[in-house]
């Protein structure tokens, strides 16, 4: 569960995030809204790439902004980009087990592997694990993305757009991956996604931000039928 209170973000004149409010329930939350509305300065802001001006975030009960960037990864933060961040010359192993190799307790170089060989198991690459990235199909490559984040023990996954540019049968398939994301490894999974389909399907609960400022929160079905949401997104009219 994570709580954030007043949480805000400035670049000179620009407020990206403007005293945001809202709590993440247990399993997988959503977090939409249009181009720019302050999605990704969120995710950056608990990655630790970004400080905030003010506003507290508590995850599990800790104080995630009083951890420097490298100790939130040794505390279980994981996340994906919208661009891929996977090494192509690497085979699809090594970039996952990269990812443990300095988080305390993680074991040696063949515990990391073993770890890493679950994580590509459990998100459905069927490709030999030595196998380099660079050869794998787009399907492959966003799923690497998505087991770097799963590997070893995370608390809290981060997934930046994960779908983009997959067709339905392939988003149908990383749906259920996220879906079990939760109840296989214990973490909070916030989804930020265009996909209302994926959305719909992956979250039980849904944030919407817009122009950096929440303007909806609650179950994702109800959420997604809000006016003021679907007017953030469609740009329609007001009811009279």
């Amino acid at each position: 569960m994570m709580e954030i209170e007043g949480l805000t973000v400035r670049f000179g004149g620009v407020v990206p995030l403007d005293g945001v409010t809202v709590r993440f329930e247990a399993g997988t939350c959503g977090l939409i809204g249009p181009n720019g509305a302050g999605k990704t300065t969120f995710f950056n802001v608990l990655s630790g790439f970004v400080a905030p001006v003010a506003g507290s975030v508590k995850a599990f009960g800790e104080d995630l902004l009083a951890l420097a960037h490298f100790r939130r990864a040794r505390w279980g933060l994981r996340r994906t980009f919208q661009t891929e961040q996977a090494i192509e010359e690497l085979s699809v192993v090594d970039n996952v087990a990269m990812m443990l190799e300095h988080v305390p307790g993680s074991g040696n170089a063949a515990a990391r592997r073993e770890a890493a060989i679950e994580a590509i198991e459990f998100v459905g690459i069927d490709v030999d694990p030595d196998t380099k990235v660079g050869t794998l199909p787009a399907r492959d490559r966003r799923l690497v993305e998505v087991a770097r984040a799963v590997v070893g023990k995370p608390r809290l996954v981060l997934l930046d757009e994960p779908a983009a540019g997959l067709p339905d049968e392939e988003t149908e398939h990383l749906g259920q991956v996220i879906r079990r994301i939760p109840e296989a490894t214990g973490a909070q999974v916030i989804l930020v996604e265009h996909d209302m389909t994926l959305v719909g399907a992956c979250c039980e609960t849904t944030a919407v931000l817009d122009f950096g400022k929440l303007i909806a929160s609650g179950p994702t079905d109800e959420v997604l039928r809000d006016e003021q949401v679907i007017k953030a997104y469609l740009g329609t009219e007001e009811p009279a």
